[in-house]
């Protein structure tokens, strides 16, 4: 039975990963870690959670051995807009976090999962049906740590034969856990505008088309290409995984369809237009669906539905 780590599992991913991987393996053998205490909700009360920060190797270590972790899913990151307010903080856990995390990995024979991002490109990489292997020159502190993270996986891998692993996130939309200061949060921002106020402002502007994923496909592809057979894999590390591609008025069109009295108006935001338009409009993600099956469950009307109706339930119910 395996037994895993998961670092950052306050956050938006990792607290749904969490649950995830709790059930299929027993509460016991899934260890939620954050830097923040976690001292309630559904990840206190069902398995060992643990404060770690991962810029602290020895902590980091101590957990592995008193847990006997054969896996780390390595989720404690720092944001795109945030970042760009904090680019050493970003550094720091983006990139001196992984080291530690790798370190550990190598001395301890575990295996690891390094979430890379839409961010890791930049705006001499094509942008539409963006090549698994291309030029990456991001324009923000985000996309360096992506792309460090990327090199650094794929180096362990091959000088140590860390069992390094990871896939190229797009922006990822969730009724759970609210987002923490990426590009991409309008696409969950707008659903709780929807349904709250029926307003929102929107900070990209109109034509700015983004690759998106619904977090069940998210959390699919994180367990999908770990328990991949590793004869399979040209790549292992930092594969292209997307399930549909928007922009804002698109988004916005659909959500109208549940919810016609809705209004959008535009505010762009400097610092996340400049990132977004360096993104790619959409990915090519060929490689992760030959090389171990990725294939998602959600588009854009499935996705919608099902956010439109957790988030009325949760209104309704005055939890938001």
């Amino acid at each position: 039975m395996k037994n895993i780590l998961i670092t950052g599992s306050g956050g938006q991913i990792g607290s749904e990963l969490t649950l995830e991987l709790r059930s299929r393996l027993g509460g016991s053998h899934v260890v939620a870690s954050d830097k923040r205490e976690i001292t309630e909700g559904a990840l206190f009360e069902t398995g060992p959670v643990e404060v770690a920060d991962v810029t602290n190797a020895k902590e980091i270590a101590g957990l592995v051995k008193k847990y006997n972790i054969d896996t780390i899913y390595h989720l404690a990151a720092v944001l795109s807009a945030v970042g760009e307010a904090k680019p050493q903080l970003a550094w720091d856990i983006g990139v001196n976090g992984l080291y530690n995390i790798l370190e550990v990995a190598r001395e301890q024979k575990c295996a690891v999962f390094f979430p890379s991002s839409i961010g890791a490109f930049g705006p001499s990489t094509p942008l539409d049906n963006t090549p698994q292997d291309t030029i990456q020159r991001p324009v923000s502190m985000y996309g360096v740590t992506k792309v460090s993270g990327e090199m650094l996986c794929d180096y362990y891998a091959q000088r140590f034969d860390v069992d390094a692993r990871g896939v190229r996130f797009p922006g990822i939309i969730s009724n759970g856990t609210l987002p923490g200061g990426g590009t991409t949060d309008y696409a969950v921002e707008i659903f709780y505008a929807a349904v709250k106020t029926k307003h929102f402002v929107c900070p990209l502007e109109a034509g700015t088309f983004l690759d998106m994923m619904y977090m069940p496909d998210a959390i699919k592809a994180a367990i999908n290409v770990m328990e991949a057979d590793p004869k399979k894999l040209k790549h292992r590390n930092a594969f292209n995984v997307t399930s549909m591609s928007f922009d804002p008025e698109i988004l916005y069109a659909e959500i109208r369809k549940h919810i016609p009295d809705f209004k959008m108006e535009y505010q762009p935001d400097p610092v996340k237009m400049r990132i977004a338009n360096s993104w790619p409009n959409k990915m090519d993600d060929s490689c992760a669906r030959e090389e171990w099956g990725w294939n998602p469950e959600f588009d854009l009307d499935k996705m919608t539905r099902d956010m439109i109706q957790v988030i009325r339930k949760k209104f309704e119910m005055g939890l938001i």
